[in-house]
């Protein structure tokens, strides 16, 4: 058989065996199995197997040490330690099942303010405030018990306060970038809309304490918010910085570690941010001819409005795209501007948000403030806001409608409540 006629047989040959072992792992890997039918045993992949190894290696820490025997032999030891994540225990419920506005005191309220709270509020376990700021008039407030209590740690809504005292004593503008850190930096804005606490805790130690209580009490803390409120409880300011231990007073600026804030004390707040730097003592009127011979009544007057649009940046950032955003989920018609507050102390969990309604026809301030467990923070008492402020939109209650006078001839300015 000559050359070419033998390499042509061999490879016909090795087409032939190749074409052999394709139909045969073909033929293998036909299932005969009907479509419909399933498997009673699906073994679990080696990929999932290594997927699960992986993440239980991700969630522990191997320590290799190597030591030697008498004989002198080199030994390799490995202690795998895992992780334990803190989970705080509260000891507080988010929810109440019974009449969370019993007892309250309703015949001088707005009634479609305090049906969009009672609303707002559903089953959480707290009370929401809405105040008129050009009067200190309280429209509603839901659950009296819990608003007129000896208050709670403020948390991050100190920061409304520690801002305000920085820009008074010329430490910063809202432009000004503090160093947090390595690179990282921050301005005015954004601390507050991201709610840093760095940010603040740096401002507070720039501060001292006897500056950030001065501009503090200045602010309405540590007195009483209400004119002739009955039941009106006092929150405390302490007359001394806190220890170290606690965090001095960088904590006090960044979470109010150390303070016990009310919610009309809050309110007060951002009633003289919302008009202009007046803050007024909030009267809560409890009859019909109370309501009609209704005086606002002026506590004093802050020097705080050239400062009120370095602050309003991060407020509304804040419910743009900052902690408070939660508000858009139910409300967008108009520009609220706020700041959010979460924390915790002795099993109890604290949510707050303390905001106003930027209308062309007026403004409206509320708090709402929680106490619970794990469902209870800032970024919850913001979403209860939102649906407020849909409530009170949905009732038209931003319509143009009569004001009470703006002139300070016709209002009452007093020194101490009666």
């Amino acid at each position: 058989m000559s050359t070419k006629g033998s390499e042509f047989t061999r490879f016909v040959f090795v087409a032939m065996v190749v074409l052999a072992a394709c139909a045969s792992s073909f033929s293998a890997s036909v299932s005969t199995r009907p479509l419909n039918s399933k498997p009673k045993n699906q073994s679990v992949s080696e990929a999932t197997h290594a997927r699960k190894h992986m993440r239980r290696l991700a969630r522990s820490r191997a320590h290799t040490s190597t030591t030697r025997t008498k004989s002198g032999t080199r030994v390799l030891r490995t202690s795998v330690h895992h992780r334990r994540r803190y989970y705080e225990r509260f000891l507080a419920s988010s929810f109440v099942t019974g009449d969370i506005a019993e007892g309250d005191v309703t015949t001088g309220e707005d009634p479609v303010v305090r049906q969009a709270a009672i609303d707002a509020l559903g089953n959480m376990n707290g009370t929401v405030l809405a105040i008129e700021p050009t009067s200190g008039r309280i429209l509603a407030m839901v659950n009296q018990k819990l608003a007129l209590s000896s208050g709670a740690q403020p948390c991050s809504t100190i920061k409304l306060s520690v801002a305000l005292a920085a820009l008074s004593e010329g430490l910063i503008t809202k432009q000004t970038e503090v160093r947090l850190g390595g690179r990282s930096r921050m301005n005015l804005t954004q601390a507050l809309a991201h709610s840093n606490n760095a940010y603040f805790e740096a401002l507070g130690r720039q501060l001292g304490f006897e500056k950030v209580s001065y501009y503090a009490h200045q602010f309405g803390l540590g007195e009483l918010a209400g004119y002739g409120v009955q039941g009106e409880q006092l929150g405390t300011y302490p007359e001394a910085e806190i220890p170290s231990t606690l965090g001095g007073v960088g904590k006090m600026c960044s979470f109010g570690e150390g303070i016990s804030m009310t919610p009309l004390q809050l309110g007060a707040l951002v009633s003289a941010i919302a008009n202009g730097g007046t803050l007024y003592y909030l009267q809560h009127p409890g009859t019909p001819e109370e309501v009609a011979n209704f005086q606002p009544r002026i506590k004093r007057h802050l020097d705080i409005a050239e400062l009120i649009p370095e602050i309003s940046d991060g407020m509304a950032g804040a419910v743009s795209y900052g902690t408070a955003r939660t508000v858009k989920l139910n409300f967008n018609e108009e520009e609220i501007l706020g700041k959010t507050g979460t924390c915790s102390k002795s099993g109890t969990r604290f949510g707050w948000f303390a905001s106003y309604a930027n209308t062309e026809v007026g403004r409206i301030v509320t708090v709402v403030f929680l106490e619970g467990g794990r469902p209870t923070f800032g970024p919850k008492a913001a979403e209860i806001a939102g649906r407020m402020y849909r409530g009170l939109y949905d009732h038209d209650f931003f319509m143009v409608k009569p004001t009470l006078p703006t002139n300070t001839a016709d209002v009452n300015s007093v020194s101490t409540p009666r």
